[in-house]
């Protein structure tokens, strides 16, 4: 097993990175696995460097070590994104060599009101209006274009862990999609492609809002003829009373604040664990006792409420 835990540098390290971070940190350690820590910090103007050293410091604190990453070297390096885009770039050659790649000049508001209905909370279905466009119409256009990979009419099946038989149709359910953007920056999709295929991942474990990504990279990685097969996992998120996903936009609970608060690192991965149905008792736990009690059968479908404070979590989960 090679998995990976994939942290952006935009913020301070939240609950729900915490609770996907000790889910793979879990399966991995279970199954005697490879855990890689890479940086996805291609959001240049979000990512920010103090936060991947509070992102570290929080992690290790935390217990939840990595075999491979920035801080210590590995075969499948560099592991930050912003060190690999020669690669991306050199993914991108490949797939315009197949024909596969289009300039797009719709702007965005183009796309929310006539390019379909979204899909499952995703960007619209692109209804492929750029795609065979004329040298003279591209012309026309004065604007840096978008780049999209032109999608197989396939269907592309797996097995998720949590969330069980999963089937798309590329073409009728998302349509081409941006690889590179507008703005000159690589599109997540392609980034993790590319990543996931080099550096012979074979398990994922994150949140369920990717679950519907996953169809684009499997195509992607194909396409580009990686052979390592990913087994996914898509897990549950962490939301508010009001369902909102815990994030570093929504200002959800940092690992900071609870630190603050006077928690330990027992109580914090107890209380998730306990939250997300590893174990039936409230309680300090420590990775040890967690490796042996994972299983992800154990984990549920829906997402998990957070509604407590930092000090009154400390409070219950002692």
């Amino acid at each position: 097993m090679r998995s990976r835990f994939a942290p952006s540098p935009t913020g301070y390290l939240h609950l729900g990175n915490v609770w996907t971070a000790m889910l793979g940190w879990l399966q991995t350690k279970k199954a005697g696995g490879i855990l890689v820590l890479r940086v996805e910090d291609i959001d240049e103007q979000r990512s920010k460097t103090e936060y991947m050293t509070a992102f570290t410091e929080d992690m290790l604190r935390l217990g939840l070590t990595w075999d491979e990453g920035p801080d210590v070297g590995g075969p499948y390096g560099p592991y930050i994104q912003r060190e690999r885009y020669g690669r991306y770039h050199e993914a991108i050659e490949r797939l315009a060599g197949m024909g596969l790649i289009y300039p797009c000049y719709c702007s965005r508001a183009r796309l929310q009101a006539v390019a379909g209905a979204p899909h499952d909370g995703d960007m619209p279905v692109y209804d492929g209006r750029c795609y065979g466009m004329s040298e003279a119409e591209r012309e026309k256009n004065n604007k840096p274009p978008s780049l999209r990979v032109h999608v197989p009419d396939c269907v592309i099946s797996y097995q998720d862990g949590v969330y069980g038989e999963q089937c798309e149709n590329l073409r009728r359910d998302c349509g081409d999609f941006v690889v590179h953007r507008a703005d000159g920056m690589y599109a997540y999709q392609l980034a993790v492609s590319v990543d996931d295929g080099a550096m012979g991942i074979t398990h994922v474990l994150r949140g369920r809002d990717l679950l519907n990504s996953t169809g684009r990279q499997i195509a992607l990685m194909r396409l580009l003829g990686y052979k390592n097969r990913i087994e996914y996992t898509h897990v549950p998120l962490l939301v508010d009373s009001e369902g909102r996903r815990l994030s570093k936009r929504q200002h959800g609970m940092t690992v900071r604040d609870l630190w603050a608060a006077g928690a330990d690192s027992q109580q914090i991965l107890g209380y998730l664990a306990y939250k997300g149905g590893l174990v039936d008792t409230p309680g300090r736990y420590g990775l040890g006792e967690l490796v042996q009690r994972f299983d992800t059968a154990k984990i549920a479908c829906t997402d998990i409420s957070i509604d407590a404070a930092p000090a009154d979590i400390i409070k219950t989960f002692i």
